[in-house]
């Protein structure tokens, strides 16, 4: 067992948010750790308290939640058929549409929309989750328009269009890597030519750099490490795992790690001097940084039998032991950090029974629990060690109603706020009091 303190990640609060706030994908430091106390341990018969819910149009972007306001991505479809097929890209026509509700009623209190032609496999709406941040709002469509919008009023600041501004292909599956806001840079995978990475002004939308020209975009969001006290933008592309200097953009090492057909999804995560990457069809790896060395050394690479494969959901690393779903598989895995061992595997909080492709739960840890949204509609609070799952309980909160290799999936991350959940389909997005009574 690695016995590694803690890893330190740079918050990405807004001046104003507090601790009860989900600003961004995966919460307040892009960690999935859900730090609010009281919630709920258990749930009741009856499930949790459906607070209010509302219509919504199709995505796959989770809301983002600062404050008494709720911001959800979302595309309104007009024309085509959104048929989900991996080897198809079906031309639809719509709007892409950002809309700020009040979280305590569902209101809406304003919308912005764009039309927006989409060309891509599995088409129902966006992929990034809005990262809010110092009274902006920031948004990264399926189709590369990006957006900065004032939180208050959603007015446009200003915006960028990838492929027209710089030449950038729309990977098969659209632009998916969240923004990520670091002071006063918005980090964004773009895939142009000049540049896979770009950072933009926060406030203008001016370039300030670019970095691994011709690398493509992938779906994977840039991510930041503070490894051995050198703060650095981690970032996956199809060709490799890469550590960028966020003043410049210059590289600061590289491993090769390619997955197939391009799909670098799942985030790198960070446990102290540890860096674990894995993705589809048996692909992992973990690093380890020496302060002594520019380069990091490779603990180990996984294949099929070992470590676990994410692709849709990105995995959580919790006192040594790595939890994560199984691209391959669908099941929910505990693997041993140190040499990448399997420990167990259950497919109770993904499919619900049986193998299959991309199973998802999204994962989100509070405190020596952890709050599993499965693709099935129903988030299960469970506990997770090295020896077991233990399912402390599960409500079903939404219907899935996506489809994805002939079943039905929910496959949108749900938002941690203020003692609720904020959970979405491309039917409905609905609110659950989550308060311990």
């Amino acid at each position: 067992m690695l016995r590694i303190a803690s890893p330190l990640w740079l918050a990405l609060l807004p001046l104003s948010a507090c601790a009860a706030d989900w600003p961004q994908w995966m919460g307040p430091t892009g960690d999935g750790v859900w730090t609010e106390t009281g919630v709920m341990a258990k749930f009741p018969a009856q499930g949790p308290k459906k607070v209010w819910e509302v219509p919504a149009n199709g995505g796959y972007s989770g809301p983002a939640v600062v404050g008494e306001r709720v911001f959800l991505f979302e595309y309104a479809r007009a024309t085509g058929d959104p048929v989900n097929d991996p080897l198809q890209r079906p031309d639809l026509t719509g709007h892409e549409r950002i809309r700020c509700l009040n979280a305590k009623t569902g209101k809406e209190l304003w919308k912005h929309d764009y039309a927006c032609l989409y060309s891509i496999s599995y088409p129902c709406g966006p992929r990034c989750t809005p990262t809010v941040a110092d009274g902006r709002v920031f948004v990264l469509g399926a189709m590369g328009c990006l957006c900065c919008l004032e939180a208050n009023s959603g007015k446009v600041t200003w915006r960028k269009d990838f492929p027209k501004d710089f030449k950038a292909p729309v990977p098969t599956w659209g632009f998916a890597a969240h923004p990520l806001v670091v002071g006063d840079l918005v980090v964004c995978m773009v895939g142009a030519p000049d540049g896979a990475v770009m950072a933009f002004d926060a406030r203008t939308g001016a370039v300030k750099w670019m970095a691994l020209p011709g690398m493509g975009a992938g779906y994977c969001p840039p991510t930041v490490a503070t490894l051995h006290g050198k703060k650095q933008l981690v970032v996956w592309h199809p060709k490799g795992l890469v550590g960028l200097d966020l003043a410049d953009g210059k590289t600061r090492w590289h491993v090769k790690l390619e997955p197939h057909h391009g799909m670098a999804i799942a985030a790198p995560r960070q446990f102290g001097d540890h860096l674990f990457c894995g993705g589809y069809d048996g692909l992992s790896l973990l690093l380890k940084f020496d302060k002594e060395k520019s380069q990091p050394n490779e603990v180990w690479r996984g294949n099929r039998e070992s470590a676990v494969s994410p692709s849709n959901s990105t995995p959580l690393i919790h006192e040594g032991t790595l939890y994560g779903c199984c691209s391959a598989t669908g099941a929910l895995r505990a693997v041993e950090l140190a040499t990448g061992k399997r420990l167990w595997e259950t497919f109770a909080p993904t499919t619900g029974k049986t193998k299959a492709p991309h199973g998802t739960a999204f994962l989100t840890r509070n405190g020596d629990r952890f709050y599993l949204m499965s693709e099935t509609g129903e988030l299960v609070i469970a506990r997770l060690t090295p020896e077991k799952y233990e399912e402390l309980g599960r409500a079903k909160l939404i219907a899935p109603t996506g489809t994805a290799f002939g079943r039905k999936v929910a496959w949108a991350a749900p938002a941690f706020a203020d003692h609720h959940v904020y959970v979405r389909n491309d039917e409905r997005i609905a609110c659950y009091d989550l308060s311990a009574k």
